[in-house]
């Protein structure tokens, strides 16, 4: 099984992954928005214009990691069997805290999907909150860790 995402000719593929095992397979990633005082202070009192900030963000990120296929390319679609966000307001930032957790069975990983969910929870918090701040800096979107698959199981403390 060649494992390259180049073809002979230069073109970039697909991973083939029919060989594969089929296994359970997990990832949980994060990421965080840090905002003004004041932006954070209406996100927490709920007195942001267009709404629940956190609520829109937690389902904007699980319909994002639903489509992370189609917005990534040359990623696998996947049948996801369970995802979760959970956005939470973080006063030391001050900003907004995103996870995601994905869980899928199947021959490729789910880290993409994770990741996809956080990046794009993390966008809709920009997005409701950008009248208030536009200096708001989206960071450390991170994989935290997965399971699962051919290379086994991955921690970012054991890595680090």
């Amino acid at each position: 099984m060649k494992l390259s995402h180049v073809d002979e000719a230069g073109r970039a593929r697909m991973v083939d992954v029919g060989d594969k095992p089929v296994t359970v397979r997990t990832a949980v990633a994060e990421g965080a928005i840090r905002m003004s005082r004041e932006a954070f202070r209406l996100v927490a009192e709920q007195q942001v214009a267009k709404g629940d900030v956190l609520g829109v963000s937690e389902v904007a990120g699980t319909l994002a990691a639903k489509r992370t296929a189609e917005l990534i390319p040359l990623c696998h679609p996947l049948g996801l069997d369970h995802v979760e966000v959970a956005a939470t307001l973080e006063e030391g930032l001050p900003g907004v805290r995103v996870r995601a957790a994905a869980k899928a069975v199947g021959r490729t990983g789910v880290e993409m999907e994770a990741l996809t969910a956080v990046s794009v929870a993390l966008l809709t918090v920009y997005d409701m909150v950008k009248a208030a701040d536009r200096g708001m800096v989206i960071e450390k979107v991170q994989l935290l860790e997965k399971t699962g698959g051919t290379h086994g199981d991955w921690r970012r403390d054991a890595a680090d």
